[in-house]
């Protein structure tokens, strides 16, 4: 009875001492999820968010010329550039749309000075793109592409065999090509990231005249025109229209005294 008293109590010891243990393991567990969660939250916030921000705007002006003036003053002002310059002219209209690169965090300021004094707006879109979770991934991928790469140069430096050089020539050959194309897709994230595009169409009305209208107006001028240079020929021929209608007066008092 004794024993089984000694070997009753040491079981209960047991289980005590299992719980115990179980409840510090589980403690450390949440300990460990909570320290992990706490970790990606401050990494989260750590991350610079990665904006591509493009604008379009469409607006009427008095002055095309001094409107264009003050948007490439505005384009110097705040460091940027012009990608595309293009006129248009049409009945009744004269537009320009001018494409402009700016540092992203002069975008605003280059839009409020370029359309400085414009009251109403035809269109105005500003959009901003979030490309965070994309820039982050083809970094990653480029990373892990390199460090691949670094393993087959390893290995070219340790082949033995001309067919061994070949494939892992070959391997490289690949890895670099997609190295190139996600690195190349990576520059033109930064570069619409540290750029800004800004698209701008202003234009200019004009008085739409009818084609009828428009003949009868050069008719007239030329009709005047021809009527000054009639008076300046006949200003250079005077002597000889003088010598002509005395001869012609001549003949006819010839004649009647005949």
């Amino acid at each position: 009875m004794k024993i089984q008293g000694k070997i009753v109590g040491l079981l209960i010891l047991l289980l005590m001492f299992s719980c115990a243990k179980n409840e510090d393991a589980s403690f450390e567990m949440a300990d460990d999820e909570a320290i992990a969660s706490k970790t990606e939250q401050q990494e989260e916030i750590n991350v610079e968010r990665k904006l591509i921000k493009e604008g379009r705007v469409e607006f009427e002006t008095d002055n095309i010329s001094s409107t264009r003036k003050l948007i490439f003053e505005s384009i110097g002002k705040y460091k940027g550039y012009t990608s595309s310059d293009q006129e248009y002219k049409s009945i009744g209209r004269v537009s320009n749309t001018i494409v402009i690169r700016v540092p992203a965090n002069n975008f605003d300021l280059l839009l409020n000075d370029a359309t400085k004094g414009v009251a109403k707006f035809d269109s105005k879109n500003i959009e901003v793109k979030d490309v965070t979770e994309e820039f982050l991934d083809i970094q990653a991928r480029v990373k892990t592409k390199k460090e691949l790469e670094n393993r087959y140069l390893e290995l070219l430096k340790k082949a033995n065999s001309v067919t061994e050089i070949l494939e892992v020539e070959k391997q490289i050959g690949q890895l670099r090509s997609e190295i190139e194309s996600i690195e190349g897709r990576l520059n033109y994230l930064k570069s619409k990231v540290s750029l800004s595009t800004l698209t701008m169409t202003f234009y200019q009305s004009i008085p739409n005249e009818t084609e009828f209208g428009n003949k009868f107006k050069n008719g007239f001028k030329s009709g005047w025109v021809n009527l000054i240079l009639l008076f300046v020929f006949l200003t250079n021929i005077w002597p000889f229209i003088l010598i002509g209608i005395g001869l012609i007066l001549g003949i006819k008092m010839w004649r009647k005294r005949k």
